[in-house]
């Protein structure tokens, strides 16, 4: 019986993942590469021998997503795997085009295959879109279960953009740990909260090695997702965050809407700053989507140490990266906070960005007048340091959940936005894990 021939489309996560539990042990198939996209510098790597198992002695090729087609006629590919997120269910359909033309199949991994059995009961927090507010959702519903006695750990969603083999399985306890594994901004930006509650945070590249681990030292597993992407384990409750800045969209993007079909409950958050009639648009589009799933509205209040420095200043706005990016938002936490505290103008960054920075804006045209923390290494970290050393602002806003300044030296007068989940109403975050979790 022939062996197919897999190939998998990713972004160094639920690629690796699907990998690991549905196809290295697998003797029926064979995976011949890897693509990426979306995370800089990943492409050209190698899924090392090590975590490929027995039947990759040599590891596994890791090449550009733009050469998807070449590969698949140069090594003789049967099937394409797609295994990223946040992408539009129209973009999918054009790549599962680009594939069946040059003579492949075209397959998604449902999560049958993929979600690993935790011991312990898992909460898991998902998305129907990047920057819904997943990360204060998850810190929220951390802070209840711990009130409630139990011992808690969060495993975030993988951002492996170092050394893989060193990544297999990290923890993060404090601060130290995020250096020792050399962490960029944007994994900065999803521990340091985390830790700075006084939660234990696992990630990495092997999600059943990290979830044994984690095991032995909680009672329940905090599934932090990344992106709109599914759980890697099966949830006991599956929570999903949807964004009434961006109605429609819970419907419309890949894997997004297969989460709010799968949710027992929905967290519509934002509802404070959002246009009222978005949330009800947002509310009936997932009542139909899923009408068994809890509806619970939520806003996220934006805190800053002093408002009055804002008034009247001319102001460089820097946001999450991947809100921005593949999130498509043109704006978030940091432009908010400028709107609401009186800045004079919120200057736009395009005219100061430099080498990558300057990339990332032409690559993602939708970002709007503020700057993405884009940190992915050293040299891309130096240049958003400069990018800000050049703009001509009074002041910087930073919107990114990080302090900023631990990372890069900001050498102008700033204001950190900070914002947390807060449930409107009933029922709340609280009485869904009582009645599920209560002892």
């Amino acid at each position: 019986m022939s062996v197919t021939r897999i190939l998998i489309m990713g972004a160094a996560g639920r690629d690796f993942h699907n990998f690991n539990v549905f196809y290295r042990n697998n003797p029926d198939v064979e995976v011949v590469a890897f693509t990426a996209t979306q995370i800089p510098n990943i492409e050209g790597r190698l899924y090392p021998p090590e975590l490929a198992g027995q039947r990759y002695p040599q590891g596994i090729p890791i090449y550009p997503e733009a050469d998807l087609v070449n590969l698949i006629r140069e090594k003789q590919v049967d099937q394409v795997v797609f295994a990223y997120s946040d992408v539009p269910h129209e973009y999918v359909m054009h790549k599962a085009s680009q594939v069946l033309a040059a003579g492949a199949d075209f397959a998604l991994l449902g999560s049958r295959h993929t979600q690993l059995k935790s011991s312990k009961p898992v909460v898991a927090v998902c998305a129907v879109r990047t920057g819904s507010g997943k990360s204060q959702t998850t810190r929220r519903v951390s802070k209840i279960l711990r009130q409630m006695g139990y011992r808690v750990a969060a495993i975030r969603h993988p951002m492996p953009y170092g050394d893989l083999v060193k990544q297999t399985v990290q923890r993060f306890a404090d601060y130290s740990d995020l250096d020792r594994h050399e962490c960029t901004i944007e994994e900065r930006e999803e521990y340091e909260p985390h830790l700075d509650n006084g939660l234990i945070v696992y990630a990495g590249v092997d999600y059943e090695r990290i979830l044994r681990q984690a095991e032995q030292e909680v009672d329940i597993i905090l599934w932090d997702g990344g992106n709109n992407d599914l759980p890697f384990y099966k949830p006991d409750l599956h929570i999903v965050v949807a964004d009434p800045h961006r109605p429609g969209h819970e419907r419309a993007y890949h894997p997004g809407e297969a989460n709010a079909r799968a949710a027992d409950v929905f967290v519509i958050n934002k509802v404070d700053t959002a246009d009222p009639q978005a949330v009800i648009r947002v509310r009936n589009s997932l009542r139909e989507l899923n009408p068994n799933a809890v509806v619970i509205e939520a806003a996220s209040p934006l805190f800053v140490d002093d408002p009055s420095a804002i008034r009247g200043k001319r102001v460089l706005v820097i946001e999450d990266g991947p809100t921005l990016t593949h999130g498509e938002m043109a704006y978030g936490a940091g432009w908010v906070a400028a709107q609401r505290f009186g800045a004079a103008e919120i200057v736009d960054p395009r005219p100061y960005a430099v080498g990558s920075i300057k990339a990332t804006f032409e690559k993602y045209p939708t970002t709007g007048a503020v700057l993405p923390a884009m940190g992915y290494g050293e040299e891309q970290t130096r240049e958003l340091e400069e990018t800000i050393r050049r703009a001509d602002v009074d002041l910087v806003i930073i919107g990114t959940p990080i302090d900023l300044r631990r990372v890069i030296h900001i050498d102008k007068p700033f204001q950190r936005v900070r914002y947390e989940l807060q449930e409107i109403g009933q029922p709340t975050l609280e009485d869904v894990l009582k009645a599920k979790f209560g002892k």
